[in-house]
């Protein structure tokens, strides 16, 4: 929708995820799995990101959160691994790709990269970083007329 017209933009953080001193792949652990399911219930329930695509970083705790996410979902979300994009990109490099992005979509990836795109994305500018996010914590963002705001924030905490 471009730079005049609206896009909303969701920035999940992956689940908790195990040690590298248990698992150097870092897979999601049991609480992490209890946290996309609950996410997930809240967002089926909204019907916030039916039909979202779902870029994910290649990483294995990002993986899969979206990957059990969009199942959890139970609607046609398409997947997409970004490799460079949400593990070496900066927050300013995945601001241009969103530019003239014109579909809504949902980013998993990791701290600090997430807190710092939504922070250029709304102030203008990537630190000091404005937004804390929780592991599985979201950040619904709107764009109308070239302007992102916050459309809402939640944690796991909230959710349970």
């Amino acid at each position: 929708m471009g730079y005049l017209t609206g896009m909303n933009l969701y920035l999940i953080r992956h689940a908790h995820a195990v040690t590298a001193a248990e698992n150097p792949a870092r897979p999601l652990s049991r609480k992490g799995r209890t946290q996309v399911r609950q996410l997930a219930r809240f967002l089926r329930r909204t019907d916030v990101l039916r039909g979202v695509t779902l870029w994910h970083s290649p990483l294995e705790r990002a993986r899969a959160t979206a990957t059990l996410l969009a199942a959890q979902l139970d609607s046609d979300n398409p997947l997409k691994c970004v490799p460079r994009l949400l593990t070496e990109a900066t927050p300013a490099d995945i601001a241009a790709q969103l530019a003239n992005r014109r579909t809504d979509l949902a980013l998993v990836g990791h701290e600090p990269t997430l807190g710092e795109l939504a922070t250029l994305l709304v102030c203008g500018q990537s630190e000091p970083t404005r937004f804390d996010m929780a592991k599985c914590g979201i950040i619904a963002l709107t764009r109308q007329r070239g302007l992102w705001t916050v459309r809402w924030q939640l944690t796991p905490d909230l959710l349970t």
